[in-house]
């Protein structure tokens, strides 16, 4: 259902994949990927840009929400120092 459609949604799908150490972070929250590093990525492996630009964004989206809810769901009283 959620499946890539196109060759450059699954070039786009792989940079995801391989974004995983390129987060911005604040002290108890995800903002978001580093962007020049997707791009960047995306043309060291021939993908579009303007795909990158299209795609990335609207995965990030739904990355953040996922993965401050969890953070959020593990912080539980006296957790924080």
């Amino acid at each position: 259902m959620n499946r890539p459609q196109t060759h450059e949604g699954w070039q786009v799908w792989d940079i995801v994949g391989r974004l995983g150490g390129q987060l911005r972070v604040l002290p108890g929250a995800v903002i978001g990927w580093d962007m020049s590093a997707a791009l960047a990525l995306g043309v060291a492996l021939g993908v579009p840009p303007l795909a990158v630009a299209e795609l990335v964004p609207v995965i990030e989206a739904v990355m953040v929400r996922k993965l401050n809810e969890e953070l959020a769901a593990n912080d539980g009283p006296g957790v924080r120092p």
